[in-house]
């Protein structure tokens, strides 16, 4: 279909062009949305870290992989999520419900390393069966990671991929014989542009149809 005279023009952004902010203003409006990896971590010293991800996602099932983009401190310090993976190796991935978002929420915080943002967050900790860090009790679920590769991009930013090694659900979230998720029950939030936040109560099932499908109901 050809464009009439009314429709607004299209609008282009060169992102050579463009600086890191820009980029990134662009980008988190734009890719939505983005499911919140709430993200525990231990020190050296046994001292927990939580913090939220949004630049987060399952990237392989075998083996079992999920990824988080990690940014560091604006002076090039590592935070303290991306240290402690790079000084112990393991860390473990939150699913955020609806129930915990402002939990989350505090949990963004930039608390400094000695303060315990689940503590502060009213968030209980709970001991990692194959891992050091240790996974949250009000999560609907959660992974145990076991860093397995990092991607340097830039002196800014890691990509931090980690192998699940163990899985926490609460009992009224999954079907342990078919293993399938209840979403309603999972009641995940997701990150949109800004500041907002979205959920995923409004659902709709769209099945991938089979070729012959496709032919069928073009010749309808």
């Amino acid at each position: 279909m050809n464009s009439s005279a009314d429709e607004p023009a299209d609008v282009t952004f060169d992102f050579r062009e463009m600086s890191a902010r820009d980029k990134y203003k662009l980008l988190i409006g734009t890719v939505v949305p983005r499911p919140i990896a709430l993200v525990t971590t231990v020190d050296p010293a046994g001292r927990i870290n939580a913090a939220p991800f949004s630049f987060f996602n399952c990237l392989s099932a075998d083996p079992p992989i999920l990824a988080l983009g990690v940014e560091n401190h604006p002076d090039m310090r590592f935070k303290d999520t991306g240290l402690n993976i790079r000084l112990t190796e393991v860390f473990t991935v939150n699913i955020v419900s609806h129930a915990i978002a402002e939990a989350m929420h505090v949990c963004a915080v930039p608390f400094s390393p000695e303060h315990d943002e689940l503590r502060a967050a009213g968030l209980t900790a709970m001991p990692g069966k194959t891992v050091a860090s240790p996974w949250i009790k009000e999560a609907p679920a959660a992974f145990e990671c076991r860093r397995h590769v990092t991607l340097e991009l830039g002196k800014s930013r890691q990509i931090i991929m980690g192998e699940i090694l163990f899985a926490h659900y609460h009992a009224d979230v999954v079907d342990a014989e078919r293993l399938h998720i209840d979403p309603a029950r999972l009641d995940a939030i997701a990150r949109l542009g800004g500041s907002t936040c979205s959920t995923i109560r409004d659902r709709f099932d769209m099945e991938t149809p089979t070729l012959d499908d496709y032919w069928s109901q073009r010749q309808s």
